[in-house]
């Protein structure tokens, strides 16, 4: 396969002419109606068909382009993702024109571990279940993080309850069942956390709904689930009394989420 030219930056696609560079860099600040974006390593992937039902799923309450050009970029776009080196791309439909696009860049260093910010934040988003809107906001709650020496932070109902992080699931351990918030609290639907539990559950894990202050996961082995780290156990709380869990469990997992990447399609 001949792999189309794309350079590394923002690409708007059109039916016409594919995927070209945009004209300038504006639009990469613009507030995005609908994103997503996964970790490709050497030209490997992981759940990118579940990746792909959830963007054109969320193109779709927005009253995004026809499913037949959604199908027609996504083709182009995946394509035109690189087959060597370690990549986060991300794909984004903006409002107005509801235009496709394509950042493509490289992944950041990959963390085996995690700080995570001990005080509960109120969660700013406004539509939590789409991804896109609201990544302003969140990252507005890492930056707070990032003063308080971590590199994360919990988002909470105001309740209290956790929900997920400001980029991630929450996922933690009570003895030997594996635990997450309800499905009826307003959370993003991960990509990764549903392949971590389906696999649970084929191995007869336990799984468990439950709600959590931040302050019940003191001394627990909590993990952040996402498509660009995979499984992070948290290493250390900043700004409370809260301790961390040696991670026993997080080793054999991530192993398994490296063993389950794919090649991307036509490679």
């Amino acid at each position: 396969m001949t792999q189309p030219v794309v350079v590394e930056g923002l690409s708007v696609w059109s039916p016409a002419r594919g995927l070209t560079p945009a004209a300038d860099a504006v639009g990469a600040s613009t507030p995005l109606l609908v994103v997503d974006s996964w970790l490709v390593r050497e030209g490997r992937v992981r759940g990118l068909e579940r990746h792909r039902e959830r963007f054109l799923r969320a193109c779709g309450e927005v009253d995004g382009p026809p499913l037949r050009r959604l199908l027609e970029f996504w083709r182009d776009m995946t394509d035109a993702l690189p087959r060597t080196g370690e990549w986060f791309p991300r794909v984004e439909l903006a409002p107005g024109a509801r235009e496709l696009r394509l950042l493509l860049r490289q992944a950041p260093p990959l963390g085996a571990g995690v700080r995570v910010w001990a005080a509960g934040q109120c969660d700013p988003r406004t539509v939590p279940r789409r991804k896109g809107p609201d990544l302003a906001a969140l990252a507005g709650v890492r930056e707070r993080a990032g003063g308080e020496g971590a590199e994360e932070a919990v988002l909470v109902a105001p309740s209290g309850t956790v929900l997920e992080a400001a980029t991630a699931s929450v996922l933690w351990w009570e003895d030997d069942t594996l635990c997450l918030p309800p499905p009826r609290l307003p959370e993003l639907p991960g990509v990764t956390v549903a392949l971590v539990l389906e696999r649970a559950v084929r191995e007869g894990v336990r799984v468990a709904h439950r709600e959590r202050t931040v302050a019940e996961l003191d001394g627990r082995e909590v993990w952040l689930v996402n498509a660009l780290h995979g499984i992070r156990p948290v290493t250390g709380w900043t700004g409370g009394p809260l301790r961390a869990a040696p991670a026993t469990y997080a080793p054999h997992w991530r192993a398994w989420l490296d063993d389950i990447m794919e090649p991307l399609p036509g490679s």
